[in-house]
């Protein structure tokens, strides 16, 4: 079946990378919705989209459209949701799933009891390189995991410099932002939960009244600990992600990005070697698991449960940034 898509919201990032996902993998885009007409209007007319509206219930209510794709601020996500799943439609929402976990928990209880697919777009497990990752440390290929490094601070761009640097109300800060994105990868590559965290947040002077860097500590299951430093003002920092065992290293160079770029080198005593990794378009491999969800056939890459844990995750990152203490992590689920 050709699942009809609906976005909520005429973001850069269904222009840059969803819209164009949705196509390769056998979907096609039928609506978009902004709360301005004209921006709606432009928004279709540039990315090929039949039709153009200007509030969710019109959108929602379609019959011509399957599923969602929600990526407008973060505190409109849950009654954006929670509108799609009661009209009947699957849900592939931005991160963080919601503002705070009592949402969160009522879009995926709106979604279950709906009967349709909630997942949330977290593209980097899609990586070729954090999955060769976390199939090395499932087959003991460096022991024991005993730490993680993440390096995640990028510089925004000018084009992305809007809400994210100064509407605390949506959700704005580097935490919300990026952290959430470390959380899941880590749970992802290391098999584990995390369960505690300490923080430190700074504003370096792009936020307005809300942090643009962030360095922390996680502790998670098995008493593997964590760092990350995340910021929206480091023009020339490289990204990378590494796991340190008993018996080897896993070195992650430029992986913590859109693109399937980056490499991926095992350390051990009997050397270095690149892991084979391979470039497919990650937000590809997450719309195709998600086609094949609403198909009945698998699940979604990062279900709404992934996305709680990131959110809690993130959450008491905030909480611990602004108390100085560590905080422990709390999902409800």
């Amino acid at each position: 079946m050709t699942v009809r898509w609906g976005l909520i919201g005429a973001s850069t990032i269904a222009r840059e990378w969803v819209i164009g996902a949705i196509r390769a993998t056998g979907g096609e885009a039928v609506s978009v919705m902004s709360s301005s007409a004209e921006r709606a209007r432009s928004y279709a007319a540039e990315n090929g989209i039949p039709r153009h509206v200007c509030d969710v219930a019109t959108l929602v209510n379609d019959p011509e459209v399957d599923a969602v794709y929600i990526s407008t601020t973060n505190e409109l996500h849950r009654d954006q949701a929670i509108a799609a799943a009661r009209a009947g439609k699957h849900v592939l929402c931005e991160k963080p799933l919601a503002m705070s976990l009592q949402d969160a928990h009522a879009m995926a209880k709106a979604a279950k009891d709906a009967g349709v697919v909630l997942a949330t777009n977290h593209h980097l497990r899609n990586a070729s390189t954090h999955v060769a990752m976390r199939d090395a440390i499932a087959a003991g290929k460096i022991g024991k995991p005993l730490a993680a490094r993440v390096f995640h601070a990028v510089y925004l761009p000018a084009h992305l410099q809007g809400w994210r640097l100064d509407k605390p109300e949506a959700g704005a800060g580097v935490i919300l932002d990026i952290t959430v994105h470390d959380a899941d990868t880590l749970r992802f590559v290391l098999g584990r939960d995390p369960v505690e965290v300490i923080a430190f947040s700074q504003a370096a002077g792009m936020g307005k009244g809300v942090e643009d860097g962030v360095m922390g500590v996680m502790r998670f299951e098995e008493g593997i600990l964590a760092q990350f430093h995340d910021a929206f003002t480091t023009r020339y920092a490289e990204t990378g992600f590494e796991v340190h065992g008993t018996e080897g290293s896993l070195v992650g160079r430029n992986v913590m990005t859109q693109r399937p770029d980056g490499t991926v080198t095992l350390r051990n005593a009997d050397g270095e070697q690149q892991l084979p990794t391979n470039a497919r378009n990650l937000y590809e491999i997450a719309l195709t698991s998600f086609h094949a969800a609403v198909a009945g056939k698998g699940r979604p890459s990062a279900t709404a449960e992934d996305g709680i844990w990131s959110l809690a995750t993130g959450l008491a990152v905030v909480k611990s940034a602004k108390s100085g203490s560590a905080v422990k992590i709390e999902t409800g689920l």
